[in-house]
């Protein structure tokens, strides 16, 4: 048995060392740690499922519709419906906000738009203090249905500048 004693020829007894490892505590805890965490994190993840009651009255947080502005594959940018330089797009965002700084700015870029591009009229924004900015992408499929599985933005209404995406959707899905 190892652990016991053992005489030498010399007459000498020691313990030897146990070489071998004994891993099934360490299996014990694993189990029940796994199955610990397979039953608590679908609770954690879902939460708790309810049938929501429908009101006529309630009226949204936000009811100003946002501002957009749109990138075309030419690298052109406008706001709704003008063309705007992109020296004086930030003048005109702040101009179209007013006081209120809360209010969503939609950000269209055409797909085939320099991607450098779209990500330098965000930097532009937010380096001025505008950082409540949603891309928005299309939820459609190709053939003009509605993908599968992907719900309508609530309260998104359609931009006033054509732009390549038919139906504004904020990326991340629809609001809570």
């Amino acid at each position: 048995m190892a652990g016991l004693p053992t005489r030498f020829k010399n007459g000498d007894s020691l313990y030897q060392p146990l070489a071998d490892i004994n891993v099934t505590p360490l299996v014990d805890v694993m189990l029940v740690l796994l199955i610990i965490f397979m039953v608590t994190a679908p609770l954690l993840a879902k939460g708790m499922k309810v049938n929501l009651p429908q009101s006529k009255a309630a009226q949204p947080l936000n009811p100003k519709e946002p501002i957009v502005i749109v990138v075309s594959k030419e690298g052109k940018v406008a706001l709704g419906a003008d063309e705007v330089a992109p020296e004086a797009l930030v003048d005109m965002v702040r101009a179209a906000m007013g006081d209120d700084l809360s209010r969503v700015v939609h950000l269209r870029g055409d797909k085939e738009a320099n991607y450098g591009e779209v990500i330098a009229v965000m930097d532009r924004l937010a380096m001025n203090g505008i950082t409540h900015l949603a891309i928005l992408t299309d939820s459609r499929s190709k053939t003009g249905q509605a993908a599968a599985g992907v719900a309508p933005a609530v309260g998104a209404a359609p931009a006033a500048a054509p732009a390549p995406a038919a139906v504004p959707a904020p990326a991340g899905g629809a609001a809570k």
